[in-house]
């Protein structure tokens, strides 16, 4: 089924003097659908924002297409934005860098609200979308710096529903909020995707917070989602070691505590990426197919990159953790 959001087999690719060619997305895809809140989930340095940026259409695909709504996203220019593609907006990770602090609140929300809405009626849908968010009206008279960050956040999500949208993608968004503003900004996101219907790209580094609002996980790796599946079933039996660790990494809290595992070694640079498979230097099951890529298999409604689920490669045991 075609989703809301569709980005299929996505590469992004960044060059420099120093490091030569590095390929930070390494085929990625991913689908969206209306009323479904899909989580990305990885380490600092996956891709994940990279591939965020392109999925917006901020910065174009070195190869791959990404389509909204069936068509194509064309990468943002000078020129504005086609009609067909305002319904796609972003939540950007930090509150104080993606509100312009020269301008009033109420006009930067005004920026988002379709032109069609003229006189009156562009005042009202400034003191809606204010109302949605939970912040008063008189915030629109004010300024970003006489906000928490938390607040700010909130704002952002105002600005960003003000054209309607009907898919957010959410960078990291409560990466730079405190506990309390998290737990405020993650429940107005789930809750706005469930009243207005509409699709959300949740990206964070926290499984745990992932866990607890997305219908589908999606786990990336050094470039490569490496396992897709139902949230639920993602954690009751993840298929690739990587998620495993992932899972493992956080606390538990409850009659039997356990501390969060330690995954052994760091992220390899991508600009010098393993061969075969990317994990295989961390995993503690590598064995001889992994040198070769893993094909992403089909597991009945999920899916894993990981040669320990075909049978006619794997092991007849897999070694213990």
């Amino acid at each position: 089924m075609t989703g809301l959001l569709d980005i299929s087999d996505v590469e992004v690719e960044y060059r420099s003097r120093g490091r030569g060619r590095v390929l930070a997305v390494a085929g990625v895809s991913l689908d969206v659908a209306a009323g479904q809140i899909v989580g990305l989930v990885g380490e600092s340095g996956c891709g994940k924002s990279s591939l965020a940026r392109v999925a917006v259409g901020l910065t174009p695909p070195s190869a791959g297409v990404v389509r909204f709504a069936g068509q194509p996203v064309t990468p943002l220019g000078w020129r504005r934005r086609p009609d067909t593609e305002i319904g796609l907006q972003m939540v950007f990770q930090n509150p104080y860098a993606s509100l312009n602090p020269r301008r009033t609140i109420g006009a930067q929300l005004l920026d988002g609200v379709p032109a069609t809405v003229t006189g009156a009626a562009r005042r009202d849908r400034v003191r809606e979308l204010l109302d949605r968010v939970g912040m008063p009206t008189t915030a629109a008279e004010r300024y970003p710096h006489q906000f928490s960050g938390g607040q700010r956040q909130r704002l952002a999500i105002a600005r960003a529903l003000a054209p309607q949208p009907r898919m957010i993608i959410a960078d990291e968004p409560v990466t730079a909020l405190d506990a309390s503003s998290q737990a405020q900004v993650v429940n107005l996101l789930v809750g706005l995707v469930r009243d207005l219907d509409m699709g959300m790209l949740f990206i964070s580094h926290d499984l745990a917070l992932v866990h607890e609002i997305a219908d589908i996980t999606a786990v990336m790796y050094l470039g490569r989602v490496v396992e897709s599946a139902p949230t639920r079933e993602l954690w009751r039996n993840p298929r690739h070691p990587y998620t495993r660790a992932l899972i493992d990494a956080v606390p538990r809290i409850g009659p039997t505590p356990r501390l969060p595992a330690t995954l052994a070694g760091e992220v390899p640079d991508p600009a010098n990426a393993p061969t075969g498979c990317r994990f295989r230097p961390r995993c503690p099951h590598a064995f001889a197919p992994c040198g070769d890529q893993p094909p992403t298999l089909d597991l009945g409604g999920r899916s894993a990159a990981c040669w320990l689920n075909d049978p006619t490669a794997a092991p007849a045991t897999v070694p213990a953790n």
